[in-house]
């Protein structure tokens, strides 16, 4: 079974789950999801593997977050904020892993190691 990760290389928590990742699987799957942002169905399926809303899966403490004006309690629906999350990647929590029908978020790395057990 193929490990996913949606990876920033310039994140440290992402460089670690993706390290520790490859001791636990040889050929991840390595999305740069700046470079190759998910759209909205691939986001909303992500939420659903990690049983969490959109909004749950935002950097609401990145400059970005603040610099569009957004706010937790702006009454946006779940679409809307898969909207944001499409159109500004840069927002997406970071690492997500995705194995066998199951995604867990690697914050900490070790978060991962559930996925293989």
């Amino acid at each position: 079974m193929r490990s996913t990760i949606y990876h920033n290389p310039r994140c440290s928590k992402s460089r670690e789950t993706l390290q520790l990742l490859r001791e636990h699987d040889a050929t991840p799957q390595v999305i740069e999801y700046l470079a190759q942002p998910p759209g909205k169905d691939e986001l909303r399926k992500l939420c659903k593997m990690l049983g969490v809303r959109p909004l749950q899966i935002i950097r609401t403490k990145e400059d970005l977050f603040a610099e569009l004006g957004l706010a937790v309690d702006n009454g946006y629906s779940d679409e809307q904020w898969l909207d944001v999350l499409a159109h500004h990647p840069k927002l997406l929590e970071r690492p997500i892993v995705v194995r066998g029908g199951r995604a867990v978020i690697g914050r900490p790395p070790q978060n991962v190691l559930a996925l293989f057990q």
